[in-house]
């Protein structure tokens, strides 16, 4: 089994991007591996739930069902700090949402732990 590790910046305006990382975490955590993901510019604004539970992208569960089985599933949910810092996501968002802030540090500590690198 592999360590994955995924980065996203999709975000609300195209939900089936946005839900992508989530889906194939989901995929691969399902298959045994470890999987980690960081979410940076506009993704970070699916920390928040009415984001979240408002997209649906298309042939896909939405952005809310596929989250909440990727934190159920073990996978580690990062949002860059200055990114969320600049669109109003606050750590308690995060945290309410099972994930935690990233910074350049925890980004270089996942590239370096992972086997393979996806970015969505």
């Amino acid at each position: 089994m592999a360590n994955i590790f995924m980065k996203s910046s999709w975000g609300s305006d195209d939900p089936t991007r946005a839900a992508m990382v989530f889906g194939h975490a989901n995929a691969l955590a399902g298959a045994g591996h470890e999987v980690r993901i960081f979410l940076l510019g506009e993704a970070v604004c699916l920390a928040r739930p009415v984001v979240r539970e408002n997209m649906v992208p298309l042939g896909w569960p939405s952005v809310a069902e596929q989250w909440d089985e990727a934190i159920g599933n073990g996978v580690r949910i990062e949002c860059c700090g200055a990114c969320s810092r600049a669109r109003g996501v606050s750590e308690e968002d995060m945290a309410k949402a099972g994930a935690q802030p990233g910074n350049p540090t925890t980004f270089v500590e996942s590239v370096e732990w992972s086997d393979k690198i996806i970015a969505e």
